[in-house]
């Protein structure tokens, strides 16, 4: 099944909806990205944290099938891995066609410089960020990608404010989320991972099987906590293109 076609339009619509008015700079890097490289906003390609645009590592392989990549080939850059200390580093090369020479990415990790939620997946991380790397490099993306960042400093848009779930009525019976303690985790998840509150809460809703989350039990609001956090550490992008399928419903809601 061929790909829809992404235009700058469809995407500027829906960093709208996610993150509200976009500056000039930021507006015109995301013309740029969607026109020479057909990056997806909705299919979580991109990012806007502060106003400047991250890629995902889902937007980097997307892009490399686009492309036809004939191959990706990573090893352990054992020189400079400590694995008693948790620091890892990878060498990846992309090749962009069979008798390409390679582009070669080096990434690492250590418990400086990964979040606190990830902490014992330090070899999945580096060997992510030096595909990542290798990839910005073959095809010519000049943005960071974001899980070549540390631990996230500031919160995606353009005002820096985590979006807050909504408060319950009251704090008596089901009406409260399961409990302050669960919801304190789950803000705590969504403010770690960048995740927009609105799109969780619509997930949450369908995961729970319920019309309206104040219907969740205090069991099924722990069970999607607990199957969101393992998610999120897991598959972040992969987590991120679940929850953008909740953006129809954003935009009705708005």
């Amino acid at each position: 099944m061929k790909e829809a076609t992404c235009t700058f339009e469809s995407n500027h619509r829906t960093a709208k909806q996610v993150w509200g008015s976009l500056s000039v700079m930021a507006r015109e890097s995301l013309r740029a990205l969607t026109e020479r490289h057909e990056l997806s906003v909705i299919a979580g390609d991109l990012l806007l944290m502060s106003q400047h645009w991250y890629v995902t590592h889902t937007g980097l392989i997307r892009l490399a099938v686009r492309k036809r990549c004939a191959g990706i080939r990573v090893s352990p850059a054992t020189e400079f891995c400590d694995t008693a200390a948790g620091r890892w580093a990878f060498r990846a090369t992309v090749y962009k066609s069979q008798t390409c020479r390679g582009f070669v990415g080096y990434g690492d990790a250590d418990p400086s410089n990964v979040s606190p939620l990830v902490r014992g997946a330090e070899m999945r991380v580096a060997e992510t960020r030096a595909v990542n790397r290798a990839l910005r490099k073959a095809y010519g993306i000049g943005i960071c990608s974001v899980e070549e960042i540390g631990s996230f400093a500031g919160q995606p848009g353009g005002t820096g404010e985590p979006k807050k779930l909504p408060q319950p009525a009251n704090g008596n019976g089901n009406g409260n989320y399961g409990g302050r303690t669960v919801r304190d985790r789950l803000c705590q998840i969504i403010r770690q991972h960048q995740l927009d509150a609105t799109l969780v809460k619509s997930y949450a809703t369908d995961f729970c099987g319920v019309k309206s989350l104040r219907e969740a039990t205090r069991d099924q609001v722990e069970n999607f906590v607990t199957h969101l956090a393992e998610w999120a550490e897991s598959d972040r992008n992969a987590l991120l293109c679940q929850l953008n399928s909740y953006l129809g419903q954003k935009a009705g809601a708005a």
